[in-house]
């Protein structure tokens, strides 16, 4: 892909002054900004709007998932925030994800990036089994990211270590990864995890990064050396 601005630092933070701050020691040169639900329900569409004056794009990581009317409006109210990203769940159906579509509006044509949540990165194998899933991981995303691309969506939060697969059986279609660790990392609470250089080999667009970066000394220097061994590869 042709974007060389492949890192969304995730803001996961308790209070919508936390997110700023931490978003003021970044560069929006270098990245973009995820708001997930804690700081949303916290701080609301103010901190979106305070990240925009900041000149960050903004990923709404709010994973819709309810009836195609309710999260139709959801993904309306987002785009009218003037967010870059926002997501949905995919089990939530085709009819869902086609109403977040028309929503949101074509793809291609301006609009936010429409994505859908596959399988969670702190999801394993028995998890899916425990939820009566019989296919393996892989195999559930492969389904999942299939059902996206038919509803018309721009992509799919996968683990990198499926993007390898999607990129042969989704073609086309946006990955965006969570669960990216440097190597001297802790997994923490993900179990599908991914260094930021062998997820970009697999053929991740975006690389969503977190705690490697935010719980840092220096976020800034933190994130100038990741986006310098992404350029360089």
């Amino acid at each position: 892909m042709s974007d060389n601005k492949r890192v969304i630092v995730a803001l996961d933070c308790s209070s919508g002054a936390d997110a700023i701050a931490l978003a003021q020691s970044l560069d929006p040169a270098l990245c973009r900004v995820k708001v997930g639900n804690e700081v949303f329900t916290s701080a609301g569409p103010s901190v979106v709007e305070a990240l925009h004056k900041l000149e960050f794009e903004v990923f709404l990581d709010l994973k819709f998932h309810d009836i195609p009317n309710t999260v139709a409006g959801a993904c309306r109210a987002a785009k009218n925030l003037g967010v870059w990203m926002l997501n949905v769940h995919i089990s939530g159906g085709e009819q869902m994800m086609a109403g977040a579509r028309d929503a949101v509006g074509a793809a291609g044509s301006g609009v936010p990036l429409l994505i859908g949540v596959t399988v969670l990165t702190s999801l394993s194998a028995p998890d899916l089994v425990a939820m009566g899933v019989e296919r393996s991981v892989e195999e559930q995303v492969v389904a999942l990211a299939q059902a996206a691309q038919r509803s018309g969506l721009d992509g799919v939060v996968c683990s990198a270590r499926e993007a390898a697969v999607l990129a042969v059986e989704t073609p086309g279609q946006l990955s965006v990864t969570p669960g990216i660790r440097l190597a001297e990392d802790s997994s923490d609470d993900q179990a599908r995890i991914t260094t930021p250089e062998q997820a970009i080999k697999n053929g991740a667009g975006y690389l969503v990064i977190g705690r490697s970066i935010t719980a840092a000394q220096n976020p800034l220097q933190r994130l100038q050396q990741i986006d310098a061994a992404l350029k360089s590869l």
